[in-house]
């Protein structure tokens, strides 16, 4: 008898606790976007200022993470392990190319590997993945634009390796327009920028001929580095062009996401 009034009890509860249960809110987990900052100009941009306020309001109702790795002045085989075979296969003398280094491999390829699993201890996989970098000045200062485009996609294959994320999108900063049409290491570097993103469909490329603009003496001036409110604008742009890749929109008209 008691086990009988047991199961018609349960019974008569069973809708209360139905309809009890659809009424309490589930909570969401937040989608979560991860974006890397890294390269050699990337080093002057404070995502405080301009790329942290954009990426939040860009990805509204989603968790931004970000890092930097970047180093003012550095080489892009700085961040690539095979760019001795690169460059020797490109005719470069390596060990003479190599003579300043402090040590003869990378140096910040793999904080990023450490950084991005740091970030995600605890957490699910993100949604989306992004690579911007911002680099390619001290390459044309040495005149190493040979073995830069090979070196640039290299780096992209590798994060795509080793961070598991073959989807992952790039965002690359072409250089800025301070070198002349003679100038042939600074042109090659920036027609590698584009080339390289034109030809991957998770890439996309942004403009910063107007981000080094200074007026000296009442005369506007193309200068080598960017302007303080350029590199702030630099964020901003690498965070509106990591949305549109993001939502399948693709490339910004002329690299300058509005």
């Amino acid at each position: 008898m008691k086990h009988l009034l047991t199961f018609f009890t349960s019974l008569l509860l069973a809708p209360l606790v139905a309809t009890f249960a659809a009424d309490v809110p589930v909570a969401k987990a937040k989608l979560v976007h991860v974006i890397i900052l890294s390269g050699q100009t990337m080093n002057g941009v404070d995502p405080k200022k301009g790329f942290e306020s954009e990426a939040k309001a860009r990805f509204a109702g989603a968790e931004v993470l970000y890092f930097k790795v970047a180093k003012g002045g550095a080489q892009i085989r700085l961040w690539v392990t095979e760019w001795d075979q690169i460059a020797a296969r490109h005719g470069i003398d390596v060990k003479t190319a190599r003579a300043g280094d402090a040590v003869p491999g990378t140096l910040y390829y793999e904080p990023i590997l450490a950084e991005y699993r740091k970030l995600l201890e605890g957490r699910a996989a993100p949604v989306s993945v992004t690579f911007c970098w911002m680099q390619g000045e001290q390459d044309h200062k040495e005149k190493l634009d040979a073995a830069y485009a090979d070196s640039l996609r290299q780096l992209i294959a590798n994060l795509r390796r080793d961070l598991n994320r073959p989807d992952m999108n790039v965002v690359i900063g072409r250089l800025n327009d301070w070198g002349d049409a003679g100038n042939t290491a600074w042109q090659n570097i920036r027609r590698a920028h584009v080339a390289i993103s034109a030809a991957d469909p998770h890439a996309a490329w942004i403009d910063t001929d107007d981000l080094n603009d200074k007026e000296t003496d009442g005369v506007m001036e193309n200068k080598y580095h960017f302007t303080g409110a350029g590199c702030d604008l630099l964020g901003r742009r690498f965070a509106r062009q990591t949305r549109l890749l993001v939502e399948g929109s693709g490339q910004a008209r002329e690299g300058r996401p509005q």
